[in-house]
């Protein structure tokens, strides 16, 4: 670091500094191929100068002094000009192609450098900005430079045979004619670094949309299912709204534009008209006068023009698309905080905001309904692990659909973070994973993928070691082996659904039940995995071992309620001690259900597994109280 430097302050790099200063050794390797289309650019310099000159020697040694074919000469020598500048267009094009293709091939090797490094790096990243840099930037990086070289050569070459012509003819005429060329090029030019901002922030939105529009297109069986249709237009909406303020800004910067180029190519002739006759009383001959004219709108002002008009358009889409080749991808944001939080930081962040909170909240089923939850408050902690356990219908799946954003309270508010929980954040902080799970016809790796698409095959493979998915993933052979949900039993659903949400790593995950379909060694694997996460975890507990396992247990008797930690509970609550008692021991479950398919279990033992189930849920049901 540079003494005195703040580290609080960066240096102001603007975008067109940064190209600047990686065009500096592009043009510099290439001198010899800019001097071979100056030299060619010599013509044009020639044309433009004889063009107005010819005219006033035309009037003056011609046809006013009384001399027609002097006059005629110098026309024909104006006219006769125009033929090596025709000529010089094929040398012109042909060392363009020296300047141009060269940029074309290294913005496509750095593009596709960067691409492989971020793919076999340690992040292994891959986006698809690299593939719309290789096709589609760096062609527009093309064309927009060869349009600004050929368009600068022109006017550099046109101006300065204009200019040598006016101070030939009368240096009084650069008084009337810089003064307005100069104004409206320092408007012009204070004008190019917004519109560089708006383009690239056009462009980015433009960007933006495409790719959102190009998940959208792969999504659309999936948004349907997930009843995720109107936060997609939403977003959709937002999305459009962004590229449409950023044309509308572009287009106001363009109307300033506008009136630059009106002052330099409209106010120049209009001042010589005006100043004619103090430039006639000193010593302006009429034939230098219309030679001047000539300058200005057969030759200063169409290049003034043209080159302002690429400079506004092609050049500012030509310095954001290099600027996005020049600057560093930015690294995935969340792949530092998901390696790097270590098992500690859980209790750390008992402090923090709480992820979720219940304040007096109330819920029921109707307008005259009893209320299954009655002026419940609960708090929810960053990295605390809460279990919810209570017999058959007292309220359990109705707590996890109002923590996460499913149902709304009729009474009280519920807070994720701090503020009150609105249904487009819900798929930032929360994950919700019922019984029945989710799986859609597709491939493995699309199944785990489907709420976090960036996930990589190496934290795919940690996932499945650390939920016990390995065992399935071997029985299907891969990751892109096909899925048929309905060749799935209930138990291996459950855990496709739950490396779905691991790899997600939620400020919240809720399990309602999620793991009822897992023997006691599979479901004690997955939930002590989602323990070593960061975010919040709340179990309903299908055994009391899950209960056991939390820091705290809310034990659910309907609107009743009460929280403590299982030691707490058995000295407190006669509910949990019979619950304790109740509970059907874990040896009971002796067979990995996720392990046997659905349809390879015969029907008389899905009835008696049914009926079994029924008995606990009788038995664990206290009996009414008396009215």
């Amino acid at each position: 670091m540079k003494p005195g430097h703040d580290p609080a302050r960066p240096p102001r790099d603007t975008a067109l500094r940064r190209v600047a200063r990686e065009a500096r050794p592009f043009l510099r390797a290439r001198t010899g191929a800019i001097l071979r289309l100056s030299g060619w650019s010599l013509l044009e310099f020639a044309q433009t100068f004889l063009s107005g000159y010819g005219v006033a020697r035309a009037l003056d040694d011609g046809f006013l002094a009384g001399r027609p074919a002097t006059g005629l000469l110098w026309l024909a020598v104006a006219a006769v000009a125009v033929l090596p500048s025709v000529l010089a267009a094929r040398g012109v094009f042909g060392r363009l192609a020296d300047l141009v293709e060269p940029l074309r091939d290294g913005l496509v090797r750095r593009a596709v450098a960067r691409a492989l490094s971020g793919a076999l790096g340690r992040s292994g990243h891959v986006g698809t900005r690299s593939l719309s840099q290789v096709t589609h930037q760096s062609e527009i990086a093309r064309d927009g430079w060869a349009g600004l070289v050929l368009t600068l050569r022109s006017f550099v070459f046109t101006a300065a045979g204009a200019v040598t012509g006016l101070l030939a003819l009368s240096p009084a005429l650069l008084l009337i004619v810089l003064p307005p060329l100069v104004l409206g090029a320092a408007l012009f030019l204070g004008t190019l670094p917004p519109m560089a901002a708006r383009q690239r922030a056009y462009l980015a939105a433009d960007e933006a949309y495409a790719a959102h529009a190009g998940e959208l297109a792969a999504s659309v069986r999936d948004i349907a299912a997930a009843g995720t249709a109107e936060r997609t237009v939403a977003e959709s909406r937002a999305l459009a709204d962004a590229q449409l303020a950023a044309s509308r800004s572009l287009a106001r910067w363009s109307a300033v534009r506008v009136v630059a180029l009106a002052v330099c190519g409209r106010f120049p002739p209009l001042l010589l008209l005006l100043g004619a006759p103090w430039l006639l009383r000193n010593g302006l001959t009429p034939g230098g006068l219309v030679g001047a004219l000539t300058y200005l709108t057969q030759a200063l002002a169409p290049a003034v023009q043209a080159l302002m008009t690429m400079l506004g358009t092609a050049g500012g889409r030509l310095v954001v698309v290099l600027d996005r080749f020049t600057d560093a991808p930015p690294p995935p944001a969340d792949e530092p905080a998901r390696e790097a939080a270590p098992p500690a930081s859980r209790s750390a962040a008992r402090g923090a905001t709480p992820v979720a909170e219940l304040h007096e909240v109330t819920f029921a089923y109707g307008p005259r309904a009893h209320p299954v939850l009655d002026r419940l408050s609960l708090t929810v902690g960053a990295g605390e692990h809460l279990a919810v356990v209570g017999p058959s219908g007292s309220g359990k799946s109705t707590l996890a659909a109002v923590l996460a954003g499913t149902e709304r309270p009729t009474g009280g508010v519920v807070r994720w973070r701090g503020r009150p929980a609105r249904p487009a954040d819900a798929t930032s902080v929360r994950v919700l994973l019922p019984q029945h799970a989710y799986v859609f016809s597709g491939s493995l790796r699309d199944n785990l993928r489907y709420l976090r698409p960036d996930a990589h095959d190496r934290e795919i493979a940690a996932m499945a070691d650390a939920v016990g998915l390995d065992t399935l993933l071997s029985r299907l052979g891969s990751l892109d082996a096909a899925v048929e949900p309905d060749r799935l039993s209930q138990g291996e659903r459950q855990l496709v659904a739950l490396g779905r949400a691991y790899l997600a790593a939620p400020p919240l995950l809720i399990l309602d039940e999620a793991t009822s379909r897992l023997d006691p060694a599979a479901e004690t694997r997955a939930e002590l995995a989602f323990a070593t996460l960061p975010g919040a975890l709340v179990v309903v507990a299908h055994r009391l071992s899950s209960a056991r396992r939390a820091d705290r247990t809310l034990v659910m008797d309907g609107p009743r309620t009460q929280c403590g930690t299982p030691g707490e509970l058995l000295r407190s609550s006669a509910l949990y001690r019979d619950l304790s008692g109740l509970w059907e021991p874990e040896e009971a479950d002796t067979v990995p259900e996720q392990d046997v398919p659905e349809q390879d279990v015969p029907e008389e033992a899905r009835r008696e597994q049914r009926r079994l189930g029924e008995e606990r849920a009788i038995r664990s049901t206290p009996p009414p109280s008396p009215v």
